[in-house]
């Protein structure tokens, strides 16, 4: 079997797989109710300017970080926000699983100069 059987025998593991399912469920739901895609695009507008920031070296409010820590308090009571957030982070580390593995079985790609690459 060649190379590219293994990826698409892979795509078709991870798009029948549980978490991507309750993914794309959670990720429906949300977008059903416009209020809350909102509040999370929000949340998560801010919480990208925050880190932008922090990358280049601005001095963080100390009173902007206590926010954004509430806002992700409130977020996380609701119900389908919470759903989605859990199920996003699943897939999400599924995903960091295989690249791991990926990475694992060919070091030679990320070693730059002796050095191992961030991606590790």
């Amino acid at each position: 079997m060649v190379i590219h059987d293994y990826a698409h025998q892979l795509a078709r593991a991870l798009s029948n797989s549980e978490e991507y399912r309750q993914y794309v469920e959670a990720k429906t739901m949300l977008e059903k109710e416009e209020q809350n895609r909102k509040m999370l695009e929000d949340f998560r507008q801010q919480q990208w300017e925050l880190q932008v920031a922090q990358m280049t070296g601005q001095e963080i409010d100390e009173r902007k970080i206590q926010q954004m820590e509430k806002l992700y308090e409130v977020l996380s009571l609701n119900p389908v926000i919470s759903q989605f957030l859990n199920a996003e982070y699943r897939l999400a580390r599924l995903m960091g699983d295989i690249q791991k593995i990926v990475s694992d079985a060919t070091p030679a790609w990320f070693d730059f100069g002796g050095r191992r690459s961030l991606v590790n």
